[in-house]
């Protein structure tokens, strides 16, 4: 039999369309999975252990999808639980389906899979020569992993297996492989492994491999030989070119994806439309490592930030805004080791035109000629008093610093008062390696809960 496994959305908080999800409810699937997170909004999820996604958001759409568990009979799985997987997003989500399976009237068995990483545990394990680094992975050293926020080690197939495997209605995964979710049931009744990873990396982020990616919910086959992927909303087609075309995103070879255990390579891999809007694929190769590894992703505090917003208006400021930022630039930085006693390598002080060149800075080939022209300030220090002191220095000279000595004082737009907004703690990534380990779960811990409200 074919393990059917149905994909409501790229992440719980984006949003999927109903009707479509309840039409894959009704193709009797033997799994419902959605990711919960991901690194592509940065570390700062990571490194304060919170999610980015509205909890309102989040439990609105957890209530359907558990409703939808309900209906089918089958286990719902979510892998990363709010953004990063932490243990605190682990628990976070599993407040959330507390409080829901009370609403609903359900008794369930969860099982929570945690991914975090003790530091110390770690940091010896980097001693053991157990850590690697990945390419282009940040120096680091057992003193430095010590010193993170948050560590998590991304789980594979083989950790959500052990999750199902103890009979969980639903299993509220930390951190994992966008791909695990997916492919760790059909792989664990033996259908065919390269289409198992396929199948899960073509259907990672739901209805983004059809020709209507905002509606979410599409439906993975996988069997002995290939699988077949198809979109369930109204008017959703799923075509070979949109379904081999995600084998690029998020990925640095379109025909080679690293998991925990070895690799997907899909040269030979082969899509024909088969009707329906579906798309049967064949011809993906899975190949086992020696050695089993997972990656790490680590986030620390880099600095503290305060942030100041203004904005010009004035047709000559806007035409010289470059210029003009540019000399206040080396005029703030002069006043800041003058009063402040900070040399330029202490702090950060970064000076972006928004609507100019905000976002790529010197490689802007843009020739626009705005009417006019945002100015934030972003200053980074070692703690949060100091860089704000230094955004109070700031302020009198983003309101009113001339273009020439011999001209009046202009006066900007601020949008609001104080015009320093303080950001808090800013956060990096500061891992970029893989963890050896000897058994897959060695790095894991799952914990078993039953609630009763039926």
């Amino acid at each position: 039999m074919p393990t059917r496994v149905l994909i409501p959305s790229g992440v719980l908080g984006l949003g999927f369309d109903e009707a479509a999800l309840w039409r894959g409810v009704d193709l009797a699937p033997d799994l419902i999975a959605i990711d919960g997170g991901s690194t592509d909004s940065g570390p700062a999820s990571l490194g304060t252990a919170t999610s980015k996604y509205s909890r309102a958001a989040s439990k609105a759409e957890w209530r359907v999808l558990m409703q939808a568990r309900a209906r089918a009979g089958v286990p719902l799985v979510i892998g990363t639980c709010g953004t990063a997987g932490t243990d605190a997003n682990v628990d976070w989500m599993y407040r959330i389906t507390a409080e829901l399976a009370e609403e609903l009237g359900q008794t369930l068995k969860i099982a929570r899979l945690y991914s975090e990483q003790d530091p110390a545990a770690l940091a010896d394990a980097f001693d053991a020569g157990r850590v690697a680094p990945l390419d282009p992975a940040p120096a680091t050293d057992a003193a430095a992993i010590r010193s993170m926020a948050h560590i998590v080690a991304l789980a594979g197939a083989e950790q959500i297996q052990a999750a199902l495997a103890t009979g969980a209605d639903i299993v509220l995964a930390g951190r994992t492989t966008d791909t695990a979710i997916i492919a760790a049931l059909p792989l664990a009744r033996g259908d065919h492994a390269g289409a198992a990873w396929h199948g899960a990396k073509v259907g990672e982020c739901g209805a983004l491999c059809s020709t209507n990616p905002t509606s979410g919910v599409i439906l993975a086959q996988f069997d002995a030989t290939g699988f077949e992927v198809r979109p369930l909303a109204d008017g959703a087609v799923c075509t070979p070119h949109s379904v081999s075309a995600h084998m690029l995103y998020e990925n640095s070879d379109p025909f080679v994806l690293y998991e925990p255990g070895g690799h997907l390579d899909v040269t030979q891999a082969h899509y024909a439309a088969i009707g329906q809007g579906a798309v049967r694929v064949e011809g993906a190769r899975w190949v086992p490592a020696e050695t089993y590894r997972v990656k790490l992703e680590g986030a620390r505090i880099a600095g503290y930030q305060t942030t100041l917003l203004a904005t010009l208006r004035n047709r000559r400021y806007v035409d010289n805004a470059r210029a003009w930022a540019a000399k206040l630039d080396t005029f703030l930085k002069r006043e800041i080791a003058r009063r402040m006693g900070l040399v330029a390598d202490a702090y950060g002080l970064e000076i972006r035109l928004i609507g100019l060149d905000a976002t790529l800075g010197a490689l802007e080939a843009g020739q626009g000629r705005p009417v006019e022209v945002g100015v934030l300030v972003i200053v980074t220090a070692k703690s949060q008093d100091e860089a704000t002191e230094i955004a109070k220095l700031v302020n009198p000279f983003l309101l009113h610093y001339p273009l020439t000595e011999d001209e009046e004082l202009p006066t900007f737009a601020f949008p609001y008062s104080p015009a320093h907004s303080e950001r808090g703690a800013l956060y990096e990534f500061a891992l970029n390696h893989t963890l050896a380990l000897d058994a897959p779960m060695d790095a894991f811990r799952l914990q078993l809960d039953e609630l009763r409200h039926g």
